[in-house]
Order: structure tokens, then sequence, then C-alpha cells
């Protein structure tokens, strides 16, 4: 089982803690965590682009000219794909980009952006992070503690106002639930903190 340092929220080392090897401790796959990747942010794509084809464009009601006789080509609208003004052929009109991969692919993603944290070396553990109030001062105290300059992404076991809100103003700082880790997050963060329930809660629900 991976063994990592487990430290309070002044920085200081209380012990190592040991993290479920089927999480933790896998060999990272590369391929589904691209496949991940690009499925989340696929996802999160508005997909609102729309153009006009010619049953929508305004006017070019009649024929412009007789069929024959004029010498020019034949034409039945104004608006046609190859007139100034006219309709756009096979446009992007409003559609859905998002779509699943399997349950399965998922987790074994989730899986190995958390092993790679681990193999990084830039996976932390609090034995517990809380405040009794929120204070981005005091969230900024614990990452300076910590060595985590860089971006963090913070995991907490349930939601805590008081966490969300001391980190809420700190550049590239974000707090997530357990529940809500997503590979893409992990990747993007340089560091990754957790909190001792957190870790314990997601190699339980991720195994």
């Amino acid at each position: 089982m991976p063994k990592v340092a487990l430290y309070k929220q002044d920085g200081s080392q209380v012990g190592d803690i040991e993290l479920n090897d089927a999480v933790f401790g896998i060999e990272p796959n590369t391929h589904v965590l691209h496949e991940a990747v690009v499925m989340q942010r696929a996802s999160e794509r508005q997909g609102t682009h729309a153009v006009k084809g010619r049953s929508e464009v305004r006017g070019g009601g009649r024929k412009p000219w007789r069929q024959k006789g004029t010498g020019r080509a034949r034409q039945g609208s104004i608006r046609s794909p190859q007139w100034v003004g006219g309709g756009t052929v096979f446009g992007p009109t409003p559609r859905s980009y998002s779509y699943k991969l399997p349950k399965k692919v998922r987790r074994l993603a989730v899986r190995s952006a958390l092993s790679t944290k681990v193999i990084d070396n830039n996976l932390l553990v609090l034995e517990g992070l809380s405040f009794e109030a929120p204070k981005t001062k005091e969230m900024a105290n614990v990452l300076k503690a910590l060595s985590a300059n860089n971006k963090t992404l913070v995991v907490t076991s349930n939601d805590d106002e008081n966490v969300f809100l001391s980190a809420r103003n700190l550049p590239n700082v974000k707090v997530v639930t357990a529940n809500g880790v997503n590979v893409f997050d992990v990747l993007k963060h340089d560091k990754l903190i957790m909190t001792k329930e957190a870790a314990e809660k997601a190699g339980e629900v991720l195994a």
C-alpha cells in the first residue's frame, strides 16, 4: 500500500497514512486519462452556435428572373447559398457535445489521476481541515505551511462552508468534496490536498 505523510493544518507532520492500493497505487492508464479529459471538456461546451439556412434568411420569395431567354444562369431565389445574403449550407446548429464513458472506465480514470499524484509526490493528506469562521488569510497560511504555492486542489469529506469561503478568493485554489473529485481538476492542479476522511472515503468508493 502507498504510504504518504500525514500533516496538521500548521504544516507539522504527525505520522504516516496508508492509502488504498487499488485507488492510489495503480499504474496510471494514460489513454483512459486522455479519454476522460476529452469527455469532460466536451461536456462543458455550450453548443449554442447557429446559422440560418435558405429557409430562414429574409427575402427571396419570388424567382428573380424568368427561367429562359435572359442569357443568365437560371435562379430560383436570391437567398440561395451562392447569393450574397443567402442561406448557409450545412452550417452549425445548436447541439449537445456531451457523451459518457462506461462507468468502469470513468472510475479507472479517477484512480489513475490520483495514483499519478502519489507517484509525483504531489499528494498531501491533512489530519483535518476546519475553520471557526471564513478567513481567507487562515487558508492562505495553511497552504503556505504545506508549501502549496502553485495550483492547488483541496478535497474535503463533506461540504464545509467555512473552508469553501476561505479558499474562494485565493487564485489557483479550488475546493471540492470527495464525491466531486474528477480527472480534469486533479490533473489541472499541481498539488492535491486531501483530508484524511476524504482520502479514506475515496479509497472506499473507488476501490
